[in-house]
């Protein structure tokens, strides 16, 4: 029966217990808000592992100051039902306080270089704190291994090479980005936008699988895929482009022409309203 704890000791007494059976112990971060794209992180992870955690955590340490953590989505009580059906025995929900008690400040994580650029220049300061967070939920649960979405393709890239650097022993998987049946990635932001919103965030996905036609069809040439992404983007009224790049997709460093077989990725982020939204697709491989 899935239960949902709210205190370090709690997880860690449940997490000893399940290794102590002989479970693999699998973990998926949230903040919550959850839909179909985390429920399949879920399940996913359920595959792997014999005692799956979920925790549910708005992480105030990786917002700015003038983004959305007052009024970021918070569904508890949805979010536990599907959690129950997606196959989790635990979630852990902690209070900021927990996971930043009084004096915490001096201990920060830091994944220089790939940090630095689209997100983390957009949004200064973003993956200190993720990978802070991620860190701190890793040495509570100790998990076997960990999933998280591609939609959050730099995140994930940052998590992964925190994970090798500092040698946490932890296997991170990556799974596919789901989508809507018009093919906006699936996002707790989308709850945000109006109907006629709603239909213009669909921009973003068509400029990337216009970018991914370009190239299956012989396209290599980085400069002319970011102009099939920006003009895609600029045709609708709604939207304001924040970035569109075009890189390698194990390091990010933007991309001019490319050989064939390497792996290339392509990297959004839009404004329809006052929503911000981010999106990628792997272009080659």
């Amino acid at each position: 029966m899935l239960r949902v704890v709210e205190s370090i000791e709690a997880v860690r007494e449940a997490c000893d217990e399940a290794r102590k059976a002989g479970k693999r112990v699998g973990l998926v971060p949230t903040m919550g808000a959850l839909h179909e794209g985390h429920l399949q992180l879920v399940e996913a992870c359920r595959e792997e592992a014999e005692f799956v955690v979920v925790s549910i955590f708005v992480n105030p340490t990786q917002f700015g100051p003038s983004e959305d953590f007052t009024r970021y989505p918070r569904t508890l009580e949805a979010d536990v039902a599907g959690c129950e059906k997606a196959g989790a025995d635990l979630i852990f929900a902690p209070s900021a306080s927990t996971m930043y008690p009084r004096g915490f400040s001096a201990t920060h994580v830091e994944v220089a270089g790939i940090s630095d650029m689209l997100e983390g220049a957009s949004r200064p300061g973003h993956f200190r704190g993720v990978a802070t967070v991620v860190l701190k939920l890793f040495t509570i649960v100790q998990p076997d291994v960990a999933h998280f979405g591609a939609k959050d393709y730099q995140q994930q890239l940052v998590i992964r090479r925190m994970v090798e650097d500092l040698n946490v022993r932890v296997a991170v998987r990556v799974v596919p980005t789901v989508r809507e049946a018009d093919g906006l990635a699936m996002s707790s932001r989308n709850r945000y936008l109006s109907p006629e919103q709603r239909a213009a965030a669909t921009v973003l996905s068509r400029a990337l699988f216009s970018a991914r036609d370009a190239v299956h069809a012989g396209l290599r040439q980085g400069d002319r895929v970011r102009q099939i992404l920006r003009e895609t983007i600029e045709c609708e009224r709604l939207a304001n482009l924040d970035y569109a790049e075009v890189a390698d997709a194990d390091t990010l460093e933007p991309l001019g022409d490319w050989e064939p077989g390497r792996r290339v990725v392509a990297l959004l982020a839009v404004r329809v309203g006052s929503t911000r939204l981010i999106d990628n697709l792997v272009l080659a491989e």
